[in-house]
């Protein structure tokens, strides 16, 4: 079981569970067609991100096969809800998992989502003694494959036209790290 000692606090952001008063700040978020454009679902209207948070209320800890941990991402200077990380424990047997994360674009740029997903990895290796952690994107998703490359993570499969999504064929990229790749968080400036 993987139940994180909380608020985890990175040097600007802290990581904690969603809190109900977090639906207008999520929403904020999940309503916008460019944080959506690479993603599985559409800009979200209220009643739908009200749906998602009380999901993400209970994906606190992870207890077996399948959970998801996803936290919100709080800048510590502001309080402000910036984005959010996740990590879900895809095999036992396997001792795989996933990382995600989602960020406000006001954000970008700045090495958060790198520092939210550090403590992800972290989690997965340290916390779960995971083996081996994937992340997954759009193949026209550059800034989220650079978050990746940024984490030390593989460049594994480019898969061309492997989906249908809003419509359209794309591509996905999966980036891969082993556990015994995972040092902590790399060296130099976000």
């Amino acid at each position: 079981m993987l139940l994180p000692d909380y608020p985890i606090e990175t040097d600007r952001l802290r990581l904690r569970p969603f809190r109900a008063e977090d639906l207008d700040a999520l929403h904020a978020i999940q309503s916008r067609p460019d944080v959506t454009r690479y993603l599985y679902w559409d800009a979200r209207p209220l009643d739908d991100v009200r749906l998602v948070l009380a999901d993400r209320l209970r994906q606190d800890r992870i207890v077996s096969e399948g959970d998801k941990l996803n936290l919100a991402m709080e800048r510590r200077d502001t309080g402000a809800l910036v984005g959010d990380v996740n990590l879900v424990w895809v095999s036992r047997e396997h001792e795989q998992g996933e990382i995600g994360f989602v960020l406000h674009p006001d954000h970008h740029g700045r090495g958060l989502a790198r520092e939210g997903a550090e403590v992800m990895l972290e989690l997965g290796f340290a916390g779960l003694g995971l083996h081996r952690i994937v992340g997954r994107c759009d193949g026209r998703n550059n800034a989220s494959m650079r978050v990746m490359e940024k984490l030390g993570m593989r460049r594994e499969a480019h898969f061309r036209q492997n989906e249908i999504v809003k419509g359209e064929r794309t591509d996905e990229v999966v980036y891969a790290m082993l556990a015994d790749e995972w040092g902590g968080p790399p060296p130099g400036p976000a």
